[in-house]
């Protein structure tokens, strides 16, 4: 091994990155940059749409609530079994808690999740006629149902302009100074704030799939990053020359 291949080595072993939760927040991007930021991602990323699979209001209701602290392809594996055989709220009760715990017990916190999807069915049908309802609060009011997943389905199910502020999207705004804060709620508020009125709609997917495949928690892809001319990542010259 050379001596440049071992400065290379060394380098990138000392070279990390805060927890997501403990990002720290760069210096705030200004408008000019912040414009640029979400056009350059509007032309990269040219279907900013979920990764669940979904056909339905209901679906993606169900889906999105699996997904807390689980991954997009789990859920996708668990719900490729139960929508074929359960996809609106009478036939998940039909299934019973154990019946739909079959379904999805290969998702993390499937017990919990479950006796919340079934208590949310019931709710549908006593209280919303078996559909999704489409405001925050009476989301927020469903079993199993936060702040993050009723934003979700306002942006995704009824093109609402608003910011579900999930793990990749609080890195990405501490880490490129787009919107930075010390909580979830402080991130999203700045987002609201801070990105160009054109690209509300489909902010929440431009960042969610940046920060899942470029801005990466411990192994950001800062030398093939679109809006690296914008970030305002202080170490964004050193992760590029790892690349």
């Amino acid at each position: 091994m050379t001596a440049k291949n071992t400065q290379a080595k060394t380098t990138k072993t000392k070279l990390t990155t805060a927890k997501t939760a403990d990002t720290p927040a760069s210096r705030p991007m200004n408008a000019e940059k912040r414009e640029r930021f979400f056009a350059k991602l509007s032309e990269h990323i040219k279907e900013p749409v979920t990764e669940l699979n979904y056909s339905s209001d209901f679906e993606l209701l169900i889906a999105v609530m699996l997904s807390a602290q689980a991954t997009d392809k789990s859920v996708n594996i668990a719900t490729a079994r139960l929508f074929p055989v359960a996809n609106t709220p009478k036939a998940i009760l039909d299934l019973g808690l154990d019946g739909l715990k079959g379904y999805i017990n290969s998702i993390g916190l499937y017990n919990s999740k479950a006796t919340n999807v079934i208590k949310t069915c019931q709710d549908l049908l006593d209280k919303h006629g078996g559909q999704v309802p489409r405001t925050r609060d009476e989301l927020e009011a469903l079993a199993g149902v936060g702040r993050k997943t009723a934003n979700v389905v306002l942006n995704t199910a009824f093109g609402e302009p608003v910011m579900a502020v999930d793990t990749h999207i609080f890195r990405v705004g501490n880490r490129t100074g787009l919107a930075t804060g010390k909580t979830v709620l402080a991130v999203e508020k700045a987002l609201m704030t801070r990105i160009p009125a054109k690209y509300l709609v489909d902010a929440h997917h431009y960042l969610i799939l940046h920060g899942r495949y470029t801005c990466m928690a411990r192994s950001p892809k800062c030398g093939s990053c679109v809006v690296f001319d914008e970030c305002m990542f202080k170490d964004k010259d050193k992760w590029a020359d790892l690349a």
